[in-house]
């Protein structure tokens, strides 16, 4: 079909990717905080002799690498969303931010491991005052980020891989300011010092299981699995309401956060149109892109 003057109907595939996203300016706030937070910690779990302390710092540092990383998906999505090389747009390369956070936070994870092993085995001396006051600095530092990034994102941050990565990042952070605190106090006051770096193990072990669910969730798109049950069921709901139709293929999947793409064949009888379908569809929220083959039965 042409458009006036017999020019051809353009139809894109930016699907709002070209504006800002409601995380980007609060994922670059708040890799900008922890990366200056992440400096005095440390230096200060090196100058007081903290493994928990230095563990959080070490995290922190992962963290601010990993912001930056999602800061810069934002940034490469929204320049990008127009280059025609991207078929379906740059939405996916917000899961591919959300996968590699949650990649760089298994990495640390490890190296937090490995370090709280190592004091384990050859203890150092703490300075627990200094130490415990800026653990506490830490630990309320990663509230505020985590307010940051939560206010205001409502929906967009269930969809929003590279948003969940960066908030994960932070409340990992959290966590191990938290596990930081109370194994410093636990040595100070009952000569415990091993729960010092024992805490640090058990702050690498939840970090893990937060990464391994976050790497699920964002190959899930990088591998353009099925939509989840529910929405399959609105799509075939929405069709089967044509008369004489049945969906003999769907595929459904993901294309960017919030949005899917639909690839459909119908068999139905010989007067349908695929317009008809399109109609069916309209109503349906995030399904942004549909394909559909129409199939006639043969007639009687």
């Amino acid at each position: 079909m042409a458009g006036p003057a017999n020019k051809p109907i353009v139809h894109d595939h930016v699907f709002g990717q070209d504006r800002p996203r409601v995380g980007e300016g609060r994922t670059r706030i708040v890799a900008l905080v922890t990366a200056l937070t992440m400096v005095v910690e440390i230096a200060a779990g090196i100058a007081f002799g903290s493994m928990a302390l230095l563990a959080d710092g070490l995290h922190m540092a992962s963290h601010a690498v990993a912001l930056a990383v999602a800061s810069f998906a934002y940034w490469y999505a929204r320049r990008h969303a127009r280059d025609a090389r991207f078929s379906f747009g740059t939405g996916k390369v917000n899961a591919l931010g959300g996968f590699t956070g949650a990649v760089m936070l298994s990495m640390f994870s490890a190296l937090m491991a490995y370090e709280s092993v190592r004091r384990l085995l050859d203890p150092v001396p703490i300075i627990f005052n200094q130490a415990i006051l800026v653990a506490t600095l830490g630990l309320l530092v990663n509230a505020g980020c985590a307010v940051i990034l939560v206010r205001g994102s409502g929906h967009e941050h269930g969809d929003d891989h590279n948003l969940r990565s960066a908030y994960l990042h932070v409340i990992a952070d959290a966590l191990t300011s938290v596990l930081a605190i109370l194994a410093l106090l636990a040595a100070k006051y009952f000569g415990t010092y091993w729960v010092d770096p024992a805490m640090g193990l058990v702050g690498a072990l939840l970090v893990v299981r937060w990464s391994v669910g976050l790497l699920k969730i964002s190959s899930r798109v990088l591998l353009d699995r099925q939509a989840p049950a529910a929405d399959q069921a609105a799509v075939r709901d929405a069709l089967s309401r044509v008369p004489d139709t049945e969906v003999i293929d769907l595929h459904l999947r993901s294309i960017g956060p919030g949005l899917l793409a639909a690839e459909i064949t119908v068999l139905t009888g010989a007067h349908r149109t695929a317009g008809e379908f399109h109609a069916e569809l309209r109503n349906i929220v995030g399904l942004s892109h549909v394909t559909i083959e129409v199939r006639h039965r043969p007639e009687s």
